[in-house]
């Protein structure tokens, strides 16, 4: 049985920054044959920035887009380079370098990073507020990032990666031309997708925590004195009745723009995909609860929880079914 808090092998403890670092460190150095020291700080820093033992920074508060999906993404991205790197490519396929592979674990483990809010943030109260524009905090953040480890070379890369992970800028409108580059563009935007859809508790994830997010960020409405937000979803159920709708559509998402990048996770296993059996599975349950008058009835696993204990949590409103 898989457990709520690993990944799709049910071997590396996605709630566990040391552990998704071990792993990654270790694909790095069964490719390149030297150590990472640039992983390996950035996996503690990301750590202490999200249990928020920063300075400049509030710890992690979103639930949904908290550290075990971040590192649950990271580790999808070190396994597709890693099978892009195994795989068998042609003459105008060049291989990831050394710098290329510590750039795509950065983007993937900062990608979100736009979710925490500055010490003297006094406008707003959650992190889930930034989620129209926390694509291009994140990249702002990373270019410095990747200045201060000695690759600022690759800066501008970096933050630029950081948007396939998101809707700011349509996949095909990001400015790359590079075309290695843009295939790992591809790797992190399928990481991102793949890493949360196959996650055990998924749904309830959906439901619990994604949609409070939403209504925070104003993409959702509630039944509220004052409705500000965008009608776009009215309960965490109701997101979880669209998920096999958004399944289809985050299919086309990595089949065409994202140019079946997903393809080199069976390279990496030798063989099977398991991010998209488990996404397969994790739809086909959507579907049987998506035909239930609640869902409370169908979804009962308890994802962990990676917050600090000082993070303020969401308002309880905002997690009420109609």
């Amino acid at each position: 049985m898989r457990r709520n808090d690993y990944d799709v092998s049910n071997s590396i403890r996605t709630t566990d920054a040391a552990a998704v670092a071990a792993e990654v460190v270790r694909l790095f150095k069964g490719l390149y044959g030297v150590a990472a020291p640039e992983l390996e700080r950035a996996f503690r820093d990301i750590a202490a920035m999200y249990q928020g033992t920063h300075p400049d920074y509030h710890p992690c508060d979103t639930e949904y887009h908290d550290m075990q999906h971040v590192l649950d993404v990271t580790l999808a991205m070190a396994r597709l380079m890693d099978g892009y790197q195994r795989s068998p490519r042609g003459r105008d396929q060049p291989g990831l370098s050394r710098e290329l592979f510590i750039v795509g674990v950065l983007a993937a483990l900062f990608h979100d990073f736009g979710y925490l809010r500055r010490r003297h943030d006094r406008l707003h109260r959650y992190g889930a507020e930034y989620t129209l524009t926390h694509v291009s905090r994140g990249s702002a953040f990373l270019r410095a990032y990747v200045r201060e480890l000695g690759l600022g070379h690759l800066a501008g890369i970096a933050g630029t990666l950081v948007h396939y992970t998101g809707y700011e800028r349509p996949t095909e409108t990001i400015r790359i031309s590079d075309t290695l580059l843009r295939r790992l563009g591809h790797m992190l935007g399928t990481a991102d997708i793949i890493a949360q859809m196959s996650d055990r508790c998924y749904l309830e994830k959906c439901r619990d925590r994604l949609f409070p997010e939403f209504v925070l960020g104003r993409l959702a409405s509630l039944r509220m004195k004052a409705r500000r937000q965008l009608p776009e979803f009215a309960s965490g159920h109701d997101l979880v009745q669209r998920t096999p709708a958004f399944y289809n559509g985050a299919a086309r998402r990595l089949d065409l723009q994202l140019a079946r990048a997903y393809d080199y996770a069976a390279h990496h296993f030798g063989g099977e995909n398991l991010y998209l059996s488990e996404m397969e599975k994790n739809i086909r349950h959507a579907e049987r609860v998506a035909r239930l008058a609640d869902t409370r009835d169908g979804l009962r696993r308890q994802p962990p929880s990676t917050l600090a204990e000082d993070a303020e949590p969401y308002p309880k409103g905002l997690l009420a079914l109609p």
